[in-house]
């Protein structure tokens, strides 16, 4: 079940895939790049968005969540690679092709619903490592994903038409949710501390894979990018990260061969503990709690008007007009919404600035990489600076933030090869930052009702994009784009494309450039 979960998650990262063929929906669809970072804004919003999915997993198996997950990844996936190529006539409007987006790229949210949860239940002792592991195959989704693409698609330079990847990441995840709908489930197993911590040493096991197969993507990205590889390399670079993928198979054999011999042994001292007499009657009634008096009901009235200590179970009212809540939101809308708005724009960025159209899968990929290790540190580190040296987790969230900046003065800038090292640190604060904001608020509310709390931060991710990736950055490249083509063409609608330092140095520096332009 572990495994099948590793394998789902490691292809449900379609949306870190947009840079590469987001140049191929503009072009091929005549938008302006408002127009594009507006698509890219629904698929935040797709891939951010999974209350239904929770509702769905609270009344379902998770069979049938997963099932949904398939059908609206082929779905939306396959309509907007029909719209992109043309087959689909008449060309759809924008309102369509932001629908047929947002539709696929939801199937992430079914598919963290149905491994996650599924996983949480299921190894209750191993909680914070598990959901490390599966955040970290999630954050190593987006190269798996490009390497393949690679291996199918891409010609000899690894550039060319980019627009089978979006058919790729439809119908590939939709296989491994096939694969493993009976695989993925709830299994009902009696605990000990014993298996625990067997478990713990597993899944370390399966870490270190994860971190091996992270070191093999990140090298053959350095090597694809330093010298020009053929078909036929980039198949055996993918067909490497598929033997890695299968690897965990042996730690599986293993466990599940240790847990066959274990239940054989333990088998009679279960038949021996069946046949032990129950507990009187009397006893279990003498351990039921007395009924609340009547005054703890104005208590409960007076402490739902004002806040408890921070770590104790707020409700839902309290924590959403908590200034604590409000940190935490305004760090994702402005600090994630941020991030996701440069990896949005990768492909465009480096156009602009002269790489080469093959460096937006090398952008794609770093960043791939650099988010799962994010994951892993920001999982490990936060618990242990916490631990030992008592240094909060929303103190280590606002230096990941800081460190963030970084990466956007290095795109504002343009310095000569520096988006290489700009992919590497928004793609490390990326993944960093979203497990540290999800571990803040448990932290902060309580657990009683992390699940609501959780996905309002969410909701401040796709809002953070609209602000910062379409009225901001959008606007501005369209607008240096007409001054350097001529406004007749923006204003007839058409997409224009804009080179050199300025498309986006206004977006990611300062709306008062020191270099103003005078219309």
């Amino acid at each position: 079940m572990a495994y099948g979960s590793f394998l789902l998650l490691s292809t449900a990262g379609a949306t870190y895939t947009f840079a590469i063929y987001s140049k191929d929906i503009k072009s091929t669809l005549g938008y302006t790049q408002e127009q594009l970072n507006t698509v890219g804004f629904f698929k935040d919003v797709g891939g951010n968005i999974g209350i239904h999915a929770g509702l769905i997993a609270e009344l379902a198996p998770p069979w049938l969540v997963l099932a949904v997950g398939a059908a609206v990844s082929l779905g939306g996936y396959l309509m907007l690679y029909l719209s992109v190529t043309g087959r689909a006539r008449p060309a759809p409007p924008l309102w369509l092709v932001c629908l047929y987006i947002a539709v696929g790229a939801n199937s992430q949210a079914f598919a963290n619903t149905g491994a996650l949860v599924t996983c949480v239940k299921n190894f209750p002792e191993s909680r914070g490592v598990m959901l490390g592991l599966l955040k970290g195959f999630v954050g190593l989704s987006g190269a798996i994903l490009t390497q393949l693409y690679l291996a199918f698609y891409g010609s000899g330079g690894g550039g060319g038409d980019s627009r089978p990847l979006i058919l790729l990441v439809g119908w590939l995840p939709d296989a491994v949710y096939v694969a493993f709908l009976a695989t993925i489930r709830v299994i009902r197993a009696p605990r000990s501390p014993v298996a625990a911590r067997r478990e713990y040493r597993a899944f370390c096991a399966f870490l270190y894979v994860s971190l091996a197969l992270a070191d093999y993507l990140l090298v053959a990205i350095v090597l694809q990018k330093r010298f020009q590889f053929t078909r036929a390399e980039y198949a055996a670079s993918a067909a490497v990260v598929f033997l890695m993928l299968l690897l965990p198979l042996g730690i599986v054999l293993r466990e599940e061969t240790a847990l066959f011999k274990s239940n054989i042994t333990n088998a009679p001292a279960e038949e021996q503990a069946a046949e032990m007499p129950a507990l009187p009657a009397a006893t279990a009634a003498t351990k039921q709690q007395p009924s609340p008096a009547p005054a703890m009901e104005g208590q409960r009235l007076l402490l739902s008007l004002g806040p408890p200590p921070r770590g104790e179970d707020y409700t839902i009212l309290q924590a959403l007009v908590s200034m604590d809540m409000l940190l935490l939101f305004t760090a994702s809308l402005f600090g994630i919404g941020g991030m996701l708005t440069a990896i949005d724009n990768m492909g465009q960025i480096g156009e602009s600035l002269g790489y080469p159209r093959r460096s937006a899968a090398t952008f794609v990929s770093l960043i791939s990489i650099w988010n799962y290790l994010g994951r892993v540190a920001a999982g490990f580190a936060s618990e242990a600076l916490l631990s030992r040296h008592r240094l909060p987790r929303p103190l280590i969230l606002a230096g990941v933030l800081l460190l963030s900046v970084l990466g956007h003065l290095l795109i504002a800038f343009g310095v000569p090869g520096s988006l290489y090292v700009a992919s590497v640190v928004i793609g490390f604060c990326l993944g960093a930052a979203k497990p540290l904001i999800l571990a803040s608020v448990s932290e902060l509310f309580g657990l009683r009702y992390y699940t609501t709390m959780c996905n309002f931060c969410g909701t401040a991710t796709p809002l953070g994009t609209y602000v910062l990736n379409v009225r901001v950055a959008g606007r501005m490249y369209d607008r240096e784009a007409a001054w350097q083509q001529g406004a007749v063409a923006a204003l007839a609608g058409k997409g224009v494309t804009c080179t050199g330092v300025r498309c986006y140095r206004e977006s990611w520096s300062s709306p008062r450039s020191p270099w103003p332009r005078r219309w």
